[in-house]
Parts: structure tokens; C-alpha cells; sequence
């Protein structure tokens, strides 16, 4: 998509997401924030397991973690980067649905769809150290290094105490003051969460302290490059290597896994 046609496209992209109904007046816009149109270059591309249905990822201790989902085959996984080779996985009980994905401390925790189960995992075995119980769904996942940051499809983000689960307070996500929702796979990256919007090509940067989707990245060209897929083939996964100043992105059931380059577009 050329830089100013993407422009264009912004605007309207982010009312979409929003699946704001025509029966429901959308709330007062207040001092909406520009959003910040970025686009990606692709630095790399790696092999990617085309059966993994991808709800998480996370980059830790020099290697991916993945969770998976679909019922009876959901599981948390160490990947390595270079071949996509699964080196080892832990499988999620009966036929829970696995969703996000996160790193507390030397813990992987992962969540579930419509179990209300959050299962904490030993980053180092895979062994499952215990879990915890939350209301409603889980989507995505993310730790600001205090707080579990939980996405459940709504336009709310809920910060979650990290030992406990216990709720401590709520976020709504809003782009041009409307509030946005299908909020998916969630990551931090230096300060700011970054999130899939669930069946569209494109993630958001969000400012977490206020909801506010200042940014917006372009990843058609990256769904395009893959051809024909399954429509639930949707992008998914957002992992950052902070030591290595890498991006990771790929999607579910994709062949591939790539490293991006972030960088604005310009104006004109």
C-alpha cells in the first residue's frame, strides 16, 4: 500500500475496529490524539510451525515462547528462532482453548478462553507451577513488570496483581476518542502496549496509562506475501527482544515468522 493511500486508510481502518453499531450513538469525542501511521520493513524471516493456531508470544532468555490454541491440542511451547523447531511443550488440560501469553518474573502465564484459568508455567521446564482464576474471557496478555495487563475482546484492558490475580483497576482502549474493540495479543515494548486487533492487518500502540491508541502499524503487505489462507489465519503474535532492539510478528497458522523494522510515514 503506498505511504499516503495508507494516510487515507487510517482513519476510517481504526473506525472499523471499533464495531461501533449504528443503533448505539458513539460517545462524545473529547480531545481526540492523532494517531501516528507507521509502516514495516522486513528485516527477516524465519520458519514459523504452520499448525500452531498462535495466541502468544514472548521472547525470553535468548528463545520464542508460543501458546497455541484450539480445544484438545492448546499448549505453551519454547520454539528456536532459527528453523521454528519446537523444542519443548507443555500441553494445556482436557480441552481448555489457549490464549495469551506472558513472562512475570521466571514465570510464563498463560490464559484461557472461556475456562476463566490462568496457568503459570516455569520458563526454564515448562512444568506447571499452579494457576489462577479470573471472571469472563482471556485474550491477550502482557506485563508491564508490575501488573498482568488482560485483553478479553472488549475495548477494557484489566490490570491484573500478579500473584493474586486480583483485579486492580481498568483501562478503555479509545483511537479518535471512540473506543476500540477485538484488543488481542498483547506486548510491551519501552513503556507503551502494543496489541493485534483481532481479524485485522495492522497493531496498535497504546498508551497504557490512558487507553489511547496513539499509532497504528501496517502489516498488509506481511499478510499478502503469504498468499492464500484460512480466513481465522489472522495475525497474531507480537514479541520484543529488548536486549537486541528486535520485533517479532507472525499469526496463526502462518509459515512465518517475521522481524520488522518500524518506520514512520511520511506525510505527503
Amino acid at each position: 500500500m503506498a505511504m499516503t493511500s495508507f494516510l487515507r486508510w487510517l482513519a476510517p481502518a481504526l473506525l472499523i475496529a471499533t464495531g461501533s453499531s449504528a443503533q448505539t450513538p458513539p460517545p462524545a469525542v473529547t480531545a481526540p490524539v492523532a494517531v501516528e501511521g507507521i509502516a514495516a520493513r522486513i528485516v527477516a524471516r524465519y520458519p514459523h510451525d504452520r499448525t500452531a493456531f498462535t495466541q502468544g508470544l514472548v521472547w525470553h532468555d535468548g528463545q520464542l515462547f508460543e501458546s497455541t490454541g484450539q480445544p484438545g491440542v492448546s499448549d505453551v511451547r519454547r520454539v528456536r528462532l532459527a528453523d521454528g523447531k519446537v523444542l519443548a511443550r507443555a500441553k494445556l488440560p482436557g480441552r481448555q482453548f489457549g490464549e495469551g501469553l506472558a513472562l512475570q518474573g521466571d514465570t510464563l502465564v498463560s490464559l484461557t478462553w472461556q475456562d476463566g484459568i490462568a496457568h503459570r508455567w516455569d520458563a526454564k521446564t515448562l512444568k506447571l507451577r499452579g494457576n489462577a482464576r479470573y471472571p469472563g474471557e482471556g485474550w491477550g496478555l502482557a506485563s508491564d513488570g508490575r501488573s498482568l495487563i488482560l485483553s478479553d475482546g472488549t475495548p477494557e484492558l484489566r490490570f491484573m496483581d500478579p500473584t493474586t490475580f486480583a483485579e486492580q483497576r481498568r483501562v478503555t482502549v479509545t483511537a479518535n476518542g471512540r473506543p476500540v474493540h477485538n484488543l488481542n495479543e498483547l506486548e510491551m515494548i519501552d513503556g507503551k502496549l502494543w496489541g493485534n486487533i483481532w481479524h485485522r492487518d495492522y497493531i496498535v500502540r497504546i498508551d497504557p496509562a490512558t487507553g489511547v491508541v496513539d499509532a497504528l502499524v501496517d502489516l498488509a503487505p506481511l499478510r499478502a506475501e503469504l498468499g492464500p489462507l484460512d480466513p481465522e489465519a489472522v495475525l497474531n503474535g507480537i514479541a520484543w527482544d529488548a536486549g537486541a532492539k528486535r520485533l517479532f510478528v507472525t499469526g496463526k497458522w502462518w509459515p512465518t515468522l517475521f522481524e520488522i523494522a518500524l518506520e514512520p510515514v511520511a506525510a505527503g
